[in-house]
């Protein structure tokens, strides 16, 4: 995923634009940057985050930054901003995103005149050095801005610094949010709402689907004005937004609130306390809890000291091994216990399927499982969430593998299995549960899930669940 975070002020924003980039630190871990202009022009700072928080690697030289204007974020991929010289002038560039038909935008480069690109590990290049190359193919700014809304297959969102402020753009269907705040004498741009609030600002606007703005120290002006449709990512509430954040007026810990509640109107099952996999999961179960007035326990504590954040290593061994080493039980709150445990989601497993193993081994009698989402069916095309290799690392791929004998299967069939009302749909929840050792389990319909969030189906991705664009 990933996040940024722009301020535009009359005074020096460098500690504003440090603290607000800080507050995305949970989207992202391998680079965080910032790029600030001053008196002296352009100044850039990238460091490695996989071992260590943003605040500790950049609070050294922070002091050495100076500057009215700035922009700066949180990546899970590549190193960003970028500082760009074109015939568009001068600037600094950060996205937050996904290209699937990078292939053919780089051709499309090399075909207007590109040379070349820089090349990243493993023969790649950098996704907003291609962004970059395609913004400069236009003769202003905001018309490239516009152009990339166009050609981009997937999403991208935009900041691009300027010695005359910021321009801001929301991808072309809002799957991702750019929100502006405003305090006295400066404004700033975060995909974060909460990322603001201790800095003294309060909320100005939401961009829209495919809206462009321009942000300097004294106004907020559209360039593009917002499209008509929307289809912003159901698992910004569910998963990877922090709790105090909003989106499209709906707050984070809310919704996962209403989520566990309306899981919990439909249950019936006995347990002795209800639980949720930090951290995401806590709140989904305090909703669950209240519903169903059972005692909410922690009967395992992450480690907060040294595992902050919520993201893991991208290779699945080490984020296997991290996930055990990130929780630890309390025995007594497990020892002959009837547990209920939410989590956020299923996605591959494995991390669920060890949780409830080691619940087992340290005396629990039964471990119900409770995700706070439907299954997830698809990998998203959008946001690189669930992305990998193949879909069959996805455990209900290899479920329904199992069941229909064959890895092809129609869009139709896969849209039967996500369906709760079908028998297919029952008998891959029911080997899910078994695979995993689970003593039950019971997802989160759609419907639920709509409803928790509070906006019309129409106006949310629910691809990874449904398969629908």
């Amino acid at each position: 995923m990933g996040g940024f975070f722009g301020v535009v002020s009359k005074n020096d924003c460098v500690m504003d634009l440090y603290f607000g980039v800080d507050y995305h630190s949970h989207l992202g871990t391998r680079r965080g940057g910032l790029a600030v202009y001053g008196e002296y022009g352009f100044e850039r700072s990238i460091h490695n985050i996989e071992n260590s928080p943003f605040r500790t690697k950049f609070e050294r030289e922070i002091d050495s930054f100076k500057g009215r204007l700035g922009i700066g974020c949180i990546s899970d991929s590549e190193a960003q901003p970028l500082l760009v010289n074109s015939h568009l002038g001068s600037f600094a560039i950060t996205t937050v995103g996904c290209i699937n038909n990078l292939e053919e935008l780089k051709q499309k480069c090399f075909d207007f005149g590109t040379t070349h690109f820089l090349e990243m590990s493993l023969g790649v290049i950098n996704p907003t050095e291609l962004i970059a190359a395609l913004i400069n193919q236009k003769n202003t700014i905001t018309e490239g801005l516009s152009y990339i809304q166009d050609v981009v297959d997937g999403s991208m969102s935009v900041l691009i610094l300027t010695n005359e402020g910021i321009y801001c753009a929301r991808d072309k269907f809002g799957r991702t949010p750019v929100v502006i705040g405003k305090k006295k004498d400066a404004f700033c741009v975060t995909f974060e709402s909460s990322a603001y609030l201790n800095l003294g600002y309060e909320h100005y606007k939401d961009l829209g689907p495919g809206e462009i703005a321009f942000i300097n120290e004294n106004e907020c002006k559209t360039l593009k004005c917002a499209g008509d449709k929307m289809k912003i990512c159901s698992f910004l509430w569910v998963y990877y937004g922090y709790p105090t954040s909003d989106y499209e007026g709906r707050n984070v810990e809310v919704m996962r609130n209403n989520c566990g509640r309306l899981l919990a109107k439909r249950d019936d099952v006995e347990v002795d306390t209800v639980s949720g996999v930090p951290d995401s999961g806590i709140a989904h179960a305090i909703g669950y809890s209240n519903e169903r007035h059972l005692p909410f326990a922690r009967p395992f504590i992450k480690y907060t000291p040294t595992w902050p954040r919520s993201f893991m290593p991208t290779n699945q061994t080490e984020r296997n091994l991290i996930a055990r080493m990130k929780l630890i039980p309390v025995k007594q709150l497990i020892e002959d216990k009837r547990l209920l445990l939410i989590d956020d989601s299923i996605v591959r497993g494995t991390q669920l399927g060890e949780t409830t193993s080691f619940l087992y081994n340290s005396g629990a009698k039964e471990v119900h499982i409770r995700p706070a989402c439907p299954p997830i069916m698809f990998g998203c095309k959008y946001l690189n969430f669930s992305r990998s290799s193949s879909e069959m690392s996805l455990i209900t791929r290899r479920v329904i593998k199992e069941l229909e004998g064959t890895e092809d299967i129609s869009i139709e069939t896969l849209k039967e299995y996500a369906n709760p009302k079908t028998t297919k749909y029952q008998k891959m929840v029911d080997m899910i549960g078994e695979r995993l050792g689970f003593t039950s389990l019971k997802f989160a319909t759609l419907d639920e899930l709509v409803e928790a969030i509070g906006l019309k189906k129409c106006q949310l991705c629910t691809y990874c669940w449904d398969g629908e664009e």
